[in-house]
């Protein structure tokens, strides 16, 4: 007579212990797909960027918040030389031994007056600034109107509320010799890539 062989089902796991381990394999899966994209997305980056260097284009990491929402901390930038800076542009110049990124408000020859509610009149005529947020006199210790004076530019920062540019006589007008570069293109962080719309903030 055959014997009959006893199953014990009590080991096998329940239909809530299965879905549990599907689930963490599942989270699992997913980590490492983020993590790699991350890495992948570091590893274009480093490489763009001593891509750029090698063709000597100066790369910089945009420290604190002067010029937002244009530029933010810690995106990094491309910087190209150029013989002119025009107004509007994004200029890199050095100052006490640190480089700093402005934009160019008046160009030699220009007449710069700014009002108590922080409107900037070139000439004159009403200045259109579309890519700042709030307006601001700031941080301002200098007579209007100011005259840009030969082989100098009035450079303002977009976040006129905390940046301390041309307004202030500690800084002043920047002198033709001091400018490192124009900004022209932004590499990192990668939805932002891409170059820099110098009229509108909306794709910056």
């Amino acid at each position: 007579m055959a014997l009959k062989e006893e199953v014990n089902y009590t080991n096998f796991p329940t239909s809530e212990q299965l879905e549990k381990a599907i689930l963490k394999t599942k989270y699992k899966q997913k980590y490492i797909k983020v993590l790699c994209s991350t890495l992948y997305s570091i590893i274009v980056v480093a490489a763009i960027a001593v891509l750029i260097a090698t063709l000597v284009l100066p790369v910089l990491q945009i420290q604190g918040n002067s010029m937002e929402p244009t530029l933010n901390d810690e995106e990094i930038v491309v910087l190209v030389k150029t013989p002119k800076l025009s107004r509007g542009q994004l200029c890199c110049f050095s100052y006490q031994n640190k480089l700093l990124i402005k934009r160019v408000i008046g160009v030699p020859g220009d007449s710069i007056t700014i009002d108590e509610e922080g409107y900037v009149y070139v000439n004159d005529v009403l200045l259109e600034e579309p890519y700042i947020i709030d307006r601001a006199l700031g941080e301002c210790d200098i007579t209007f109107p100011v005259h840009v004076t030969d082989n100098h530019y009035f450079l303002l920062g977009d976040n006129r509320s905390t940046s301390i540019d041309s307004r202030s006589t500690v800084v002043g007008l920047v002198d033709d010799e001091q400018v490192v570069g124009e900004i022209f293109f932004r590499i990192w962080p990668l939805n932002r890539f891409g170059s820099i719309d110098y009229q509108n903030n909306q794709n910056t």
